[in-house]
């Protein structure tokens, strides 16, 4: 018979017992409970950080196209009932600035956040128009124990910035916080999802006329789906169109016929719809 305490197996931490937490009242509601409440007053704030402009002693080049990206996003956003907030050339005490004190609003009334950042990057790095600053120092602010209206609510950050300087060229393939929680505590990290326009280590490619691959497919799937499917559904067709109908061209050989994929990361504990 299965014992109903367990112990942490860890070097550093003993004879730590783990109560296993029936949530009752969500087993009894059904599928229900199964989805994050999104029929709030509002549906929330979304942040557009968009860096075009970059101080010469940074090294970053500008950024071409962005300012479609940022349009998009916008509109995209707009339509399903977001209040969208664009920023542009942040420096990084700007952003991290910025991000504090939206974290420090009232969100009490909202169904969810989302944070958009259009930069430089570097693995775990995004780049103010003067710097660096890691991702982690700027969205730890809406953790759980530090922005407790947005507690229980998703929270995502949408980051269109390279994770490293690798190249993908490809390969062939064959042709053929609801009423319905009942524990007293959940996880600080719990409730949010990163979709990063590449994987870890890789360049992520923009096109100065159309804007960045991930963010176009991004708003494309979004229209066509937001109504109608979940948050992970809708990212996996990004991945998808990113990955089979974008390839770079250039002149250059070594920036030639690559490849990209989006990556999600996502510590949601429900199912994210864009509707009530």
């Amino acid at each position: 018979m299965e014992n109903p305490e367990n112990t942490v197996d860890s070097k550093s931490i003993k004879n730590i017992r783990v109560k296993i937490l029936h949530d009752s009242k969500s087993m009894e509601s059904g599928l229900t409970s199964d989805r994050y409440k999104m029929d709030y007053p509002e549906r929330g704030l979304c942040i557009i950080i968009n860096n075009k402009n970059f101080h010469p002693n940074t090294g970053m080049s500008f950024r071409s196209g962005t300012d479609v990206d940022a349009a998009h996003l916008r509109e995209t956003f707009k339509s399903l009932n977001y209040e969208v907030r664009n920023k542009n050339d942040l420096t990084c005490k700007e952003i991290i600035d910025l991000l504090y004190n939206v974290s420090k609003e009232d969100h009490s009334q909202r169904s969810s956040f989302v944070c958009i950042i259009l930069s430089h990057g570097e693995e775990g790095i995004i780049f103010g128009t003067d710097g660096s600053v890691e991702l982690k120092r700027i969205t730890s602010f809406f953790k759980g124990d530090k922005c407790r209206s947005l507690v229980g609510k998703p929270k995502l950050f949408i980051i269109q910035a390279c994770r490293g300087t690798e190249l993908d060229c490809g390969v062939e393939t064959d042709s053929s916080t609801d009423d319905d929680i009942t524990c007293q505590k959940i996880p600080v990290e719990a409730d949010f999802l990163y979709a990063y326009s590449t994987a870890p280590g890789y360049y992520s490619w923009r096109n100065s006329k159309d804007g960045s691959w991930f963010i176009q497919s991004l708003c494309a799937m979004l229209k066509q789906y937001a109504h109608r499917l979940e948050i992970m559904q809708i990212l996996t067709r990004v991945n998808r169109k990113v990955a089979m109908e974008f390839e770079s061209y250039s002149l250059d050989f070594t920036f030639h016929a690559k490849k990209q994929v989006p990556c999600i990361m996502s510590m949601l504990t429900k199912e994210l719809y864009f509707f009530p």
